[in-house]
């Protein structure tokens, strides 16, 4: 039976929600579009339009509060949080924690999110002000430093701490240091990140390792595993593949075909713009024809069924995916 058979073009409301609390930021990281002047104006989701969105989700199991910008910037974070933590969902957020101070970091612990995924892309502040645009390496050591005392003093074993990588031919030799900085920062785990390259700073296919990965580069990834491994950290790639896999092509035909994400989940922009999911708007070429609704102005059931839906999920399954789709494997960034 083909895979068009076996999915359905109207899922289930979907139970898992990306929602960008903001699209400002404070870093300029060389990988990143915003950098280069973003998707949409940026502003923060106001807490009206917060509810907005999740008030239409009968069920949410899983939340990740962050998309273009930097979650920390919008004040109402904590009370978002606490918000969807009363719902039963599973929250959790990338952030540059450069703005994690003490009281901050407590309003999250007593919030009750479960992890808080630390960017660091560098183990020094040379490659971190170079990739990341800021001079911000020991301010961030120090903010999750100090988080560590915010846990211990509430006595808490959330929100999980981990450390992520986007993997660059420019920092790859950096990744064995992240095993002293996760043990410094409390960190549960690393995580490599592949880079979704768009041809804008250093977000281009010659930085990239998808495909590209010499033996040097895999002898580091190898040996930072086994490092740490006897550190008692996680090292895993996003979406829970080996970090070595996580770089290496998939053999699969049409690989974007094996992608469920418009069948279990949605990305919502801080201007209520439904995508299809987090890596699309880095890498599309037309940006309008990957909104398939807006949360503002429609339901989620007419978006979640509709016609834009229903032919993105059929395209994908084709031989001609949606534009977005056509340069993606199967592991992206969760």
């Amino acid at each position: 039976m083909s895979t068009a058979a076996t999915l359905p073009l109207r899922p289930p409301l979907p139970r898992s929600l990306y929602l960008e609390t903001t699209s400002r930021c404070n870093s300029l990281c060389e990988t990143c579009i915003l950098t280069f002047g973003g998707r949409e104006p940026q502003k923060d989701l106001a807490w009206e339009e917060f509810r907005r969105v999740v008030d239409q989700f009968p069920v949410l199991e899983r939340v990740l509060l962050h998309g273009i910008g930097e979650p920390l910037l919008n004040r109402d974070l904590p009370r978002m949080v606490t918000h969807l933590k009363s719902r039963g969902a599973t929250v959790l957020f990338n952030s540059n924690a450069i703005t994690l101070n003490p009281r901050l970091g407590r309003a999250l612990v007593d919030a009750g999110l479960d992890e808080l995924r630390v960017s660091l892309d560098g183990s020094t502040a040379g490659t971190y002000a170079r990739v990341r645009g800021v001079d911000a390496f020991a301010k961030v050591m120090g903010n999750l430093e100090r988080f560590v005392e915010v846990k211990r003093e509430a006595s808490a074993a959330h929100p999980r701490v981990s450390l992520w990588f986007t993997a660059l031919r420019d920092n790859i030799e950096e990744i064995p240091g992240l095993v002293p900085l996760a043990t410094r920062a409390g960190a549960a785990g690393i995580y490599l990140q592949r880079l979704v390259y768009n041809g804008l700073g250093l977000a281009t296919k010659e930085q990239s390792l998808y495909g590209r990965l010499q033996e040097r580069e895999a002898v580091l990834i190898r040996e930072t595993e086994h490092v740490a491994r006897a550190a008692g950290l996680d090292f895993s790639a996003s979406g829970a593949a080996a970090p070595e896999i996580s770089l290496t092509p998939s053999h699969a035909d049409r690989p974007w075909s094996q992608c469920r994400r418009p069948w279990s989940l949605v990305y919502v922009t801080v201007h209520g713009n439904v995508l299809p999911c987090c890596i699309a708007p880095w890498i599309t070429e037309h940006y309008d024809g990957i909104i398939l609704g807006n949360l503002y102005q429609q339901s989620l059931e007419d978006i979640w069924w509709g016609q834009h839906y229903v032919d993105f999920r059929t395209a994908i399954q084709t031989d001609v995916p949606p534009e977005p789709c056509r340069g993606c494997g199967v592991k992206w960034s969760l």
